[in-house]
């Protein structure tokens, strides 16, 4: 029998950290449980966490073993999709915090209602629910 994962954490890395836990922080509206430099976290789900790591923290960590995170800039290269309670509350509230809309809250072909927001360092969010 395989292991059990016991804690998930999803990181993205993010040009300025402050900025991005500004935005996390409002559109997922929860505090941290983790906010220290190079480095901030909030719960998702039981066991599964969204960090926010700076760039320039993983270019250093790994010491050129991947490309340079920041020359991807604005180029989205992940998608953290959501499934909620109110996409519609959600999916606002990301816009109010600065987020891009790409897609407004639609039904889609595989049973959610989900919208799509790009983040200030091109990653995609979606939140979603599903459909009644």
């Amino acid at each position: 029998m395989g292991r059990v994962v016991k804690r998930a954490l999803f990181i993205l890395y993010v040009a300025d950290q402050k900025r991005s836990r500004a935005f996390y922080g409002s559109v997922l509206n929860v505090e941290p449980t983790l906010d220290a430099p190079g480095m901030t976290e909030f719960p998702l789900t039981d066991g599964g966490f969204l960090g926010l790591m700076p760039e320039k923290g993983i270019t250093r960590l790994l010491k050129g073993a991947i490309p340079d995170p920041a020359t991807a800039s604005g180029i989205p290269r992940s998608e953290l999709y959501l499934l909620v309670g109110d996409a519609a509350d959600y999916h606002q509230r990301a816009l109010r915090a600065g987020g891009k809309e790409l897609s407004p809250l639609l039904e889609r072909d595989w049973g959610h209602v989900a919208g799509y927001v790009l983040d200030s360092d091109g990653h995609v969010v979606a939140f979603a629910e599903l459909i009644p």
